[in-house]
């Protein structure tokens, strides 16, 4: 193995008095963007999906899944994938004394909705079905209105677990 490291040794030298980094660099780079160019696409399977919903017919997405419209303003992880549901926390958890609010539409009927996205707390995080959506989201001088914060900070325990929407009621209409 002694010839093995002579021979790269030698390579490696003879290419660091030739060659710059910056160059080196570019020629990587290079090869990198072509290769990703020329290489085909692997082909995807997309049989599974297709069998899941009947042929015309839309599947409705459920309280366990991010497009559910309650989860409009939220981010965290869904607590109905942690052992909870959209509006309760799972066992062993508390609400946060604190909560963000945001405007959802449900596409059923139309109607615009005020959800109160509440932190569950008192365990490490769930680590299921992480969403995060920003709609509405106003900086963080508007408090309740600013969903990239650990609502548990006033309970305490301030360890987050995983995010409930509860449904607070039918948005009113600006005049």
């Amino acid at each position: 193995m002694k010839w093995f490291d002579a021979f790269f040794e030698r390579t490696s030298r003879r290419a660091a008095q030739q060659v710059s980094r910056r160059s080196s660099l570019v020629g990587i780079g290079r090869l990198l963007v072509g290769a990703a160019l020329t290489l085909p696409v692997l082909p995807f399977d997309r049989v599974a999906r297709a069998a899941d919903a009947p042929p015309g017919k839309k599947k409705e997405p459920d309280d366990g899944q991010c497009d559910y419209w309650r989860y409009c303003a939220l981010d965290g992880f869904l607590c109905s994938c942690c052992g909870g549901s959209v509006s309760t926390c799972p066992p062993g958890t508390e609400a946060s004394k604190v909560a963000w609010i945001g405007t959802c539409r449900n596409p059923k009927d139309g109607k615009d909705y005020l959800i109160s996205y509440n932190d569950c707390c008192g365990k490490n995080s769930c680590g299921r079905c992480l969403c995060n959506f920003n709609l509405g989201e106003r900086p963080a001088y508007r408090m309740g209105l600013h969903n990239d914060i650990n609502w548990c900070m006033a309970n305490t325990s301030t360890m987050f677990h995983c995010t409930t929407a509860v449904l607070v009621g039918e948005a009113e209409k600006a005049s």
